[in-house]
């Protein structure tokens, strides 16, 4: 395997395990506002604080070391997603600065001003919006390189099916992770009304990502046909990632082993998540850098290959740690400690 391979790999899993680990975090203020609004916060707000009080501040863990470790395998990525990411980015850079600061605001300061935790949950839904559009631009299309640099034509990716096709896949896809997750910590915890309430909404949710998934096929023929007919290739990941996707939606209708579900979808999104990307090969972002062309010297490569392993390896068992010792602790897990 070349260094470029195991390189873009490990940034993918990294990016994959952002993902996961934001997706239920950013799910979580939504159905946290919610409960406020349906004045269930007694119970399910309880529940949710239990799992955001760990984890928060180590989500964007997996986000650095994507973007730090994309720039450092490929120089040029900085060069043409600096243009064009000026604008998402730094939208989606605001909206985790205020984030962050109504989410300390709403739980350590007023708790009753459901202002605060409309504007956390509300954040959690716009910032995949944005940050998707960078998977949206790595198609092609979208930036245009003259001898005056490069212009991103912004009004070109505000009227693109495909665009808002992605945007809408992950609005829906956080949804879905995170009330298929909080099911399960929920029913872990014993909490019986709020694990009902977030079953009905993984249920809910679920329709919608395959919808927005297709949605996302069929305007993708249209924007890049040579990656579309390259997924058609690999079509056994995509199905086994709607097999996941039945096993887990099965689970939880039947109210059967919501860890098993929740496992199922992870495996879901692995399996389509890794299936884009495979097929996106060779380009990062079309046409103008591939893994080949754009890859950093190899002494380089290695040092970062070797540093990003051994970060994914310390992270890991971080996180285990960290769900040994309070997520899953059988005290914690039920508001005993």
């Amino acid at each position: 395997m070349s260094l470029e391979v195991i390189g873009i790999s490990v940034l993918w899993i990294f990016l994959y395990g952002y993902l996961i680990v934001a997706s239920i975090d950013f799910g979580a203020g939504f159905f946290a506002f919610y409960a406020r609004m349906k004045g269930k916060e007694h119970t399910m707000n309880a529940l949710i604080s239990r799992y955001l009080s760990p984890v928060w501040e180590v989500t964007n863990v997996f986000f650095v070391f994507f973007f730090v470790g994309l720039v450092g395998f490929f120089p040029d990525t900085a060069y043409y997603y600096g243009t064009a990411l000026l604008i998402p980015g730094s939208v989606a850079i605001i909206l985790l600065a205020i984030r962050g600061s109504f989410y300390a605001f709403s739980n350590y300061g007023s708790k009753e001003n459901i202002g605060y935790l409309f504007i956390y949950g509300a954040t959690g839904l716009l910032i995949p919006a944005s940050l998707s559009t960078a998977l949206t631009i790595s198609e092609g299309g979208f930036l245009k390189e003259t001898d005056d640099g490069v212009t991103f034509l912004a009004g070109k990716l505000l009227t693109s099916p495909y665009s808002w096709s992605v945007v809408f896949l992950s609005i829906v896809s956080v949804l879905f992770i995170s009330a298929a997750f909080l099911t399960y910590y929920a029913n872990r915890a014993g909490d019986m009304a709020s694990r009902e309430i977030l079953r009905k909404f993984a249920l809910f949710w679920s329709p919608p990502t395959i919808i927005a998934s297709l949605w996302v096929f069929w305007s993708l023929k249209n924007h890049n046909e040579e990656h579309f007919m390259n997924a058609m290739d690999i079509w056994w990941m995509f199905g086994l990632s709607l097999l996941f996707f039945a096993l887990a939606t099965w689970l939880i209708y039947r109210r059967k082993q919501f860890g098993l579900a929740f496992i199922s979808v992870m495996l879901q999104f692995f399996f389509a998540f890794f299936g884009y990307g495979a097929s996106h090969l060779p380009y990062i972002l079309k046409p103008f850098i591939t893994i080949g062309s754009s890859v950093t010297n190899e002494v380089m490569g290695t040092a970062l290959i070797i540093v990003f392993i051994a970060g994914l390896l310390l992270l890991i068992p971080s996180l285990y740690l960290l769900m040994r010792l309070f997520l899953f602790d059988a005290d914690y897990v039920k508001g005993k400690k």
